[in-house]
């Protein structure tokens, strides 16, 4: 599975690494390509996931605020719920396309 904006691609593994939790594909922390992501100080705490962190998508230029997001520190009760530890994966949405 592959996570890209117009074509660069930001994140890559097999789709038996990834964990898909409410619809969302999230791409194991290794498989992030360096450079793209810089950590953004929008805040948010998912009631069962815990605290999230987002990241600002920046592909040639192009800054897309908020696009990618993961969960340093999930809640135990997270990761019972999902039936495999999360920490740190990443998730994206909008301009950011996961396509196998």
């Amino acid at each position: 599975m592959k996570a890209h904006v117009n074509g660069t691609v930001i994140a890559e593994a097999p789709e038996s690494e990834l964990i898909k939790i409410e619809g969302n594909w999230y791409f194991p922390p290794s498989s992030i390509v360096e450079g793209y992501l810089e950590t953004s100080p929008t805040p948010y705490t998912c009631p069962w996931k815990g605290e999230c962190q987002y990241f600002t998508v920046t592909v040639d230029g192009e800054r897309l605020p908020d696009r990618a997001w993961s969960y340093p520190t999930p809640y135990q009760g997270g990761i019972d719920r999902v039936g495999k530890d999360f920490s740190n994966y990443v998730a994206f949405w909008k301009e950011v396309t996961v396509s196998e």
